[in-house]
């Protein structure tokens, strides 16, 4: 067994993902820590790349730029929707989260930027994409 993480490795972690500006976006602190195997593309970039050489027990903070992270917000995965192909009694408000399916019936996220009489503004962007990440982690062991 290693006793500094490498690619490859499985790791056991806990964590704090935050904005820059202090917004806690996710952590597993209460709950149970985090399994990942590092150099599958599962999981963030900078995350992964951050985890290499730390040892067990060892705390770090990861700073990570958007494109080591969630990829930058692309405009172009913000388009307009007729507010008429809405199912009936649907409510639409800025900030809702919705699901819609693509043509092969894979599910895609979108959020609702914007609204008019007759349309809505939705991102399908990643809600974190464009955004410079901060991890607080520790390591919980190498299995």
């Amino acid at each position: 067994m290693s006793t500094v993480v490498k690619e490859g490795d499985t790791v056991r972690i806990h964590y704090v993902g935050k904005l820059e500006d202090g917004t806690v976006f996710d952590s597993s602190e209460g709950g149970a820590s985090l399994e990942l195997k590092l150099g599958q593309g599962e999981f963030i970039k900078g995350l992964e790349e951050g985890l290499i050489g730390m040892k067990a027990g060892e705390k770090k903070t990861i700073h990570m730029t958007c494109d080591k992270a969630y990829g930058p917000h692309n405009k172009e995965r913000v388009f307009e929707y007729d507010r008429s192909k809405l199912a009936e009694g649907v409510e639409p408000q800025v900030g809702q989260k919705m699901q819609m399916y693509r043509a092969d019936g894979q599910p895609i996220p979108v959020t609702i930027t914007g609204m008019s009489e007759t349309s809505l503004t939705l991102d399908c962007n990643h809600e974190l994409a464009g955004k410079d990440l901060i991890f607080d982690v520790e390591l919980e062991e190498i299995l």
